[in-house]
């Protein structure tokens, strides 16, 4: 994955926003806060408000954005205009983010059995009412090693399509 001098790191949701700045702080990413603009996860996901509220300061060279989501069919639509100058790298965590709980959870065959959307089976099964809250998923994996190890087992387990990112293409 190659990324242009500045980056946008979009997040989906408050979950994914506290992985992805867990892994800034502790400097595990393939990017620093230091090269995003506004130095900071944007929760922007329409392609044309993030134009108007970002792209049109005036940036000389390219920006990826790299947008964390758990949707292949979620578009991000930018004008004409801003298509050269904009790389967009989706990266995905289908089903849903809360799969990094269910795999450090070591519950991934009882989740696989229930039916159930990965966040319902925290809330549910697990008793994990806050999960796609920030500050739960920041003290969840308050330790930055068994996240890695986590996004590796999740990675190994997702059904990645060609073409496509997952949190590990992230990692340093």
């Amino acid at each position: 994955m190659e990324l242009a001098k500045y980056k946008a790191c979009i997040c989906e949701g408050a979950a994914e926003t506290a992985i992805i700045d867990i892994l800034l702080d502790y400097g595990l990413l393939i990017f620093s806060r230091e090269e995003m603009i506004e130095e900071e996860v944007i929760r922007c996901r329409e392609g044309k408000k993030f134009e108007e509220k970002y792209l049109r300061k005036g940036f000389m060279d390219k920006i990826s954005v790299i947008r964390i989501l758990d949707s292949r069919r979620e578009n991000f639509k930018l004008s004409k205009a801003y298509a050269g100058k904009v790389d967009v790298i989706n990266v995905i965590t289908a089903p849903e983010i809360e799969m990094l709980i269910i795999f450090n959870e070591n519950k991934y065959k009882e989740f696989k059995k229930t039916g159930k959307k990965p966040s319902s089976f925290c809330k549910e099964d697990l008793k994990m009412t806050e999960v796609k809250s920030y500050d739960f998923m920041k003290t969840y994996f308050s330790d930055p090693r068994i996240l890695v190890t986590t996004i590796k087992k999740y990675h190994e387990m997702s059904k990645v399509q060609k073409g496509e990112y997952t949190l590990l293409d992230l990692l340093r």
